[in-house]
């Protein structure tokens, strides 16, 4: 297939582009983002992920893509004034997003439930290392960071074509994990905390709190059990992704 060549800056194409990384609103009403690099782009076409278009500059090598996707060629200034990145690698592509909201059931046993996670490199990390780890899904809850934003697809190095992740409010998220008998817990501290180590996490979904406040008091109340992570007494506390990676290791550890 052919490349359609754009010459100008004003192309509405490109301004599509400019609003998908600038715009959650938007993103939301397209149902669709923008994303980079031929790392992502390939992990896409491996994964199912539903390709609406891909631009690249002069020169660079395009993998095979279905014959519905759209196909454009822009110089290398062009390129850079739709990346999000300073030093783009030559390929930018739209998306469409898959579901953010919940199947009528849960699948899995293991889920991760972001409580106000705001930071849209914490939720990709932590996304790329449930993931790693085997967890079925995120739960994204109070205000946490665009599943969808530049910052956040890249930082999954590919695991949102792989991993579900859900936006709902945390009674919600309490009730469709309730149905299907996975009881919920959260990493704070109360009478009840337990050493994670020590805690059987083969069935469950664990809460990960905001950077600044931590698990919020309504989760808490929510939440059956609380755990917490051995570390150095003058150490008050890790980061929201190191937390979630600890979490997600002893879920791992039960198989």
């Amino acid at each position: 297939m052919e490349r359609e060549v754009i010459t100008s800056r004003a192309n509405p194409l490109l301004a599509r582009v400019r609003r998908l990384n600038s715009r959650r609103a938007f993103r939301r009403e397209e149902g669709a983002f923008a994303a980079e690099g031929p790392k992502l782009l390939a992990e896409a076409l491996r994964w199912g992920g539903e390709l609406e278009t891909v631009i690249c500059a002069p020169g660079v090598e395009l993998p095979g893509l279905p014959s519905q996707v759209r196909m454009v060629e822009v110089c290398d200034s062009l390129l850079a004034s739709i990346a999000d990145t300073e030093n783009p690698q030559g390929i930018v592509f739209i998306c469409k997003g898959k579901s953010l909201e919940f199947p009528e059931q849960l699948g899995g046993q293991r889920y991760l439930v972001l409580d106000g996670v705001q930071d849209p490199g914490n939720v990709g990390t932590i996304w790329r290392t449930a993931d790693a780890f085997g967890a079925d899904g995120l739960i994204l809850c109070n205000g946490c960071a665009d599943p969808w934003s530049p910052k956040t697809v890249r930082s999954t190095m590919g695991a949102l074509f792989r991993l579900p992740a859900y936006e709902s409010t945390l009674d919600m998220a309490a009730e469709k994990l309730r149905q299907v008998e996975l009881p919920l817990y959260a990493t704070a501290l109360r009478e009840d905390t337990e050493d994670v180590r020590s805690v059987e996490l083969e069935k469950v979904a664990v809460v990960i709190g905001s950077e600044g406040r931590g698990v919020s008091q309504q989760a808490l109340e929510l939440c059956q059990k609380t755990l917490k992570i051995p570390m150095r007494a003058r150490c008050e506390s890790l980061n929201a992704a190191m937390a979630a990676a600890v979490v997600l290791w002893e879920m791992a550890r039960n198989d």
